[in-house]
């Protein structure tokens, strides 16, 4: 997670993720490769699988709302329901790059990530 959360999600406190979306700060890539020579930024950015933190959740996927209880002739206003997202804020997520949508919000990176984009998510419980 950020070293600065609280400023970050100070920053964020104003934006709705829609649907099946994730807001995702991108992890600061290693500049070595396991042998030991350094990478240039671009070369690290181009990578087809990409991970970061996820900040915001969206909702999830929207279901239609079957009411048994009502009647259908009353016109009773339908509310949505969601089936919510496996992600959560805090979890590092394992990504597709090519899905993913580069944002600047506030001069800060981000990317706006489709749920089934993640290939992985992992979780710290100590965050929680």
């Amino acid at each position: 997670m950020p070293k600065n959360e609280a400023q970050i999600s100070g920053k964020l406190n104003k934006i709705i993720v829609v649907g099946d979306r994730l807001l995702v700060k991108p992890k600061i890539p290693d500049e070595k490769t396991s042998s030991g020579l350094y990478l240039p930024p671009g070369v690290q950015e181009s990578e087809k699988i990409q991970s970061g933190y996820v900040m915001i959740a969206g909702p999830g996927y929207p279901v239609p709302n079957h009411e048994l209880s009502g009647e259908s002739w009353k016109g009773e206003e339908e509310k949505v329901r969601y089936m919510p997202l496996q992600a959560r804020p805090g979890d590092l997520a394992i990504f597709l790059q090519n899905s993913a949508y580069e944002i600047m919000y506030e001069g800060e990176r981000y990317f706006i990530v489709p749920h089934n984009a993640v290939l992985l998510l992992e979780r710290d419980p100590e965050i929680f």
